[in-house]
């Protein structure tokens, strides 16, 4: 075997193919000494690992021309709000004509104003890619519905395991009254009694209402009291259940959606409605209902906060949501 080069080329995540350097012309064979082979192997070594880290980052930072931002515990603080910092970092991006694009696992009609207050914010992912909305005209572009048979399902596996179930239809978020009444009980942080209190409508008999309105649901929550029960329903989901996208946000909710949803989906969409390329896209998350976000944009940057399998699956990690993480990495990372 023989390498002979002056000009080297790698492939990127995306399997796009970049040229990295030019380096003075060597060949390097088996019948070479062995001092000399190692000597030509580490500067190889050396150089593709820097320029090519150097090269490829580089390459996207001066092209993002859309960031996708989950908003719990990545673009929102610990109160909910939308900080001054995190606020006139997205506003000067989209003045520098950055597309900034709500993906959330809230339904439309959740949203929160702070967010809703940017001006010139145009596009939202709700429901865990379930449902993709123009925000200026509350129009929807593109929908996945759960299926009757897989929703009928997941109704069953909540019955033997007495949880409560949360379901969004139409962009509007449902919920059992007793769950809503007292969240805790019910395995919830007290920390989320606030957010679930002023964004679910009650509803007594969920069951019942959600086979009322079982042509119409864009995803459904369990919620579990433990990682015990969590993962016993997670399976039997994954077992019985055809046609369903599964993630988690927050310990105590397994999040259901149609199998085609997702944040990664709708991000997919969303560029190709801007006709974009995937290395222009960025996102930001810290759940693991944000892996294949991240994974899906050109750059994904995870919150300080984030989950260690969403910390795995990004290509920085940024400051904690409360201390204006988003504005850093908009700034730090991504240079805009």
């Amino acid at each position: 075997q023989c390498l002979v080069g002056s000009e080297m080329c790698i492939r990127d995540r995306h399997n796009v193919v970049i040229p990295i350097f030019i380096f003075p012309p060597f060949v390097y064979c088996n019948c070479f000494k062995e001092k000399i082979q190692y000597f030509h192997m580490c500067k190889i070594y050396y150089t593709i690992s820097t320029m090519y880290n150097k090269c490829e980052i580089w390459r996207f930072l001066m092209n993002i021309k859309c960031i996708a931002l989950d908003l719990d515990r990545t673009t929102l603080n610990a109160s909910g709000r939308l900080s001054d910092g995190n606020y006139n970092a997205l506003c000067h991006a989209i003045e520098n004509g950055v597309h900034i694009v709500i993906a959330s696992g809230r339904s439309f009609d959740t949203l929160p104003k702070d967010v809703l207050a940017v001006p010139g914010i145009e596009y939202a992912i709700t429901s865990n890619g379930a449902a993709i909305y123009h925000i200026p005209t509350s129009t929807c572009l593109h929908e996945y519905k759960m299926t009757p048979a897989s929703v009928e399902c997941i109704i069953q596996i909540a019955k033997q395991h007495e949880t409560a179930l949360e379901v969004f239809i139409d962009g509007k978020a449902y919920a059992l009254k007793a769950y809503v009444e007292d969240p805790v009980s019910y395995g919830t942080t007290p920390q989320a009694i606030p957010y679930i209190q002023s964004t679910r409508i009650p509803i007594d008999d969920i069951i019942s209402f959600i086979r009322e309105h079982i042509d119409h649901i864009d995803s459904m929550d369990i919620v579990v009291s433990g990682e015990q029960q969590k993962q016993l329903i997670w399976n039997e989901l994954k077992y019985n259940c055809d046609e369903i996208y599964i993630t988690s946000s927050v310990s105590q909710l397994i999040e259901i959606s149609h199998k085609d949803a997702g944040k990664h989906s709708g991000l997919r969409f969303i560029r190709e409605y801007l006709n974009l390329k995937p290395e222009e896209t960025a996102a930001f998350g810290d759940g693991d209902n944000d892996i294949d976000l991240l994974k899906e944009a050109g750059i994904g940057i995870a919150m300080e906060n984030a989950s260690s399998k969403c910390k795995d699956a990004a290509t920085f990690i940024t400051k904690h949501h409360d201390k204006d993480g988003v504005a850093y990495g908009i700034t730090e990372f991504l240079k805009i």
